[in-house]
């Protein structure tokens, strides 16, 4: 099975991949987690230039493709071979970032952004993509840290960006959940698992 955990920058997708893989293990799965983009030495590579390259110029477009290939890599290096071991995947983030960030918040058509995005995955889809929701300003005043380029787009971006998951998972319940990521770690963690359990369950 296969779970993404998405949502604005500061709203905790790291510690909350971490705590459900370990909670997973613990029931007896076998889990990888990856982040997207990241997690194979191509993705690793277009990682550094989209987060860390703050003197060059990306156009949204290309800003989008470079997401796009990065994931595409992440899916057949990572992702596939996983799967087919009946191994539980989580990832931080996948292909519905880019909706939010490059589409509702960049300005890119969204229907188009969804089809570039099953072409670069082979049509892979998480069976589950919980998005942790807070307020932008909220979440931005977590990041204790030296800011990345996409983390620097500015508070009115985040904004649009927070709009994108909350539209995208009004479009798709079944697939997609929000979850209130402005509660304890633990709190939030309690809901993620009751919604992963719902999932193993299904089968």
């Amino acid at each position: 099975m296969f779970v993404s955990i998405d949502g604005i920058d500061g709203s905790g997708k790291s510690t909350q991949v971490q705590l459900l893989a370990q909670w997973l293990r613990q029931l007896g799965h076998e889990v990888v987690t990856c982040r997207d983009p990241g997690s194979t030495p191509l993705g690793e590579a277009i990682r550094g230039i989209l987060l860390d390259r703050h003197d060059l110029g990306i156009d949204r477009r290309s800003e989008m493709l470079l997401y796009m290939a990065a994931r595409a890599q992440l899916v057949e290096e990572v992702i596939r071979p996983a799967l087919a071991q009946s191994e539980f995947v989580v990832s931080d983030r996948y292909l519905l970032a880019n909706v939010a960030y490059q589409g509702h918040a960049g300005g890119l058509d969204v229907p188009t952004l969804w089809t570039v995005g099953r072409i670069a995955t082979g049509e892979l889809m998480p069976d589950l993509t919980i998005v942790l929701d807070m307020p932008a300003r909220a979440a931005a005043d977590r990041l204790q840290r030296p800011l990345d380029r996409m983390e620097l787009q500015g508070a009115a971006f985040h904004q649009r960006v927070r709009e994108g998951f909350l539209a995208e998972a009004t479009r798709c319940p079944e697939r997609i959940v929000v979850l209130d990521a402005a509660r304890p770690v633990e709190e939030v963690q309690e809901e993620i698992r009751r919604q992963t359990q719902r999932l193993l369950e299904r089968g």
